[in-house]
């Protein structure tokens, strides 16, 4: 893609990955990315962040058409250490030698770690830190645990834009550079995902971290995630607003249903439970663990009221999906949710003591009675407790929403 001019001498100068399905090995990203960086000339031509590695040509080919091929770099800013944003900044020291590589405190430790350099022009800029590069002032807010510790906003007051690095980001390649060229309903589908998938455990900080950045009234007319869309105008209050809302963690008048399943009967009782979830008027899904990956249950689960986790006893324990599925889901701490369990067994039947462990491990309500276990085949006698299981968590669904 060409370079892009966001508004006069400041560029987008990243990269779209159309091809990147499997996103930092753990989520997946079904529509691609984009490595978002930005060049703004000025007396001191400033590079804010970099891309994956290897797009490193295509995006010195986007600066060499902003600044020529023997134009410089006076500074770099690191806003985040992570290698999709700061893959190629060994290469572009070596290649510009910057005067100035401008970095959060955190972002310092991090940089060493990374590089180990020796004599690279590092100037840490805490929050409050200001920078001229002329006719631009370069502000640093410190946004630490969004979503990493080095995490860190720049902000340009002159052209009231902010450069968020992950926060307020999507995985999503499009053509489009802004929120407002593309299907409304696709994007917050794609920060839902974001969010849920990286951001989620952080959501106390999220909040803190809005509320102090409102608190400085900054006037901000472009925000600009180093993923995805930017958001201009109008939509960058419902990308902050967006944000809050997701941070608060409210649950929406869904349960899902998440299940692994031997030889069906698992998956009959799932049915027989979503059954009981419908007919209290709650939306229901159900998410086989084989043909779902944990990052789209998790998505799903974000904004859910219950989830119901099922499984058959194996080996004393549960199947190995379904332990994959739990393991990713705590390690994102979600919030205000009601738990369930259910399973079938042949002989030993561990698996719902086993499932109501995990459910009580990540603080989830649950409801009188919270299981339903069944030995081999489910009878007519069976499904009609597991209708009754989805029955009373969909009773507890309304009367924690007030419905």
């Amino acid at each position: 893609m060409k370079p892009v001019e966001l508004i006069k001498d400041i560029f987008w100068v990243g990269v779209v990955d159309w091809n990147k399905r499997n996103f930092h090995g753990y989520s997946k990203s079904p529509l691609g990315t984009t490595y978002n960086n930005f060049l703004i000339k000025d007396e001191k031509v400033t590079l804010i962040d970099t891309v994956e590695r290897e797009f490193l040509e295509e995006m010195l080919c986007s600066i060499t058409q902003v600044i020529g091929k023997e134009g410089k770099i006076d500074y770099v800013v690191v806003n985040h250490l992570e290698p999709d944003h700061a893959g190629c900044l060994d290469e572009i020291v070596k290649r510009f030698k910057p005067e100035k590589i401008l970095t959060s405190p955190m972002g310092e430790k991090a940089m060493k770690a990374h590089f180990h350099y020796t004599d690279w022009p590092v100037e840490v800029v805490p929050t409050g830190s200001e920078v001229s590069i002329g006719k631009h002032t370069l502000q640093f807010i410190e946004t630490r645990m969004l979503h990493w510790p080095d995490s860190m906003l720049t902000y340009v007051p002159e052209a009231k834009i902010a450069f968020s690095n992950d926060a307020f980001g999507q995985n999503w390649a499009t053509s489009e550079r802004f929120a407002d060229e593309v299907d409304r309903s696709t994007l917050e589908k794609r920060m839902a995902e974001y969010y849920a998938n990286i951001v989620l455990p952080y959501s106390p900080v999220v909040q803190k971290t809005l509320t102090s950045l409102a608190e400085k009234e900054l006037e901000i007319e472009m925000l600009c995630p180093d993923h995805g869309l930017f958001f201009r105008g109008e939509d960058v209050a419902f990308a902050i607003d967006k944000y809050m809302e997701f941070a608060r963690q409210e649950p929406k008048n869904k349960a899902v249903l998440v299940y692994d399943t031997m030889w069906q009967s698992t998956e009959k009782m799932a049915k027989a439970i979503a059954t009981g979830l419908v007919d209290e008027g709650v939306s229901v899904r159900l998410m086989s663990v084989k043909s779902n990956h944990h990052s789209e249950i998790m998505t799903e689960v974000f904004d859910s009221a219950a989830v119901l986790v099922g499984s058959p006893t194996h080996n004393n324990g549960i199947l190995p999906g379904m332990a994959d599925v739990l393991t990713y889901m705590k390690g994102l701490r979600p919030q205000n949710k009601i738990g369930a369990a259910f399973g079938s067994f042949g002989w030993s039947g561990e698996c719902v003591k086993v499932l109501n462990e995990w459910l009580e491990s990540m603080n989830f309500e649950t409801v009188e009675p919270g299981s339903v276990k069944v030995k081999h085949i489910p009878t007519h006698e069976t499904y009609g407790e597991c209708y009754d299981l989805g029955r009373k968590v969909g009773q507890a669904i309304k009367a924690k929403l007030g419905l």
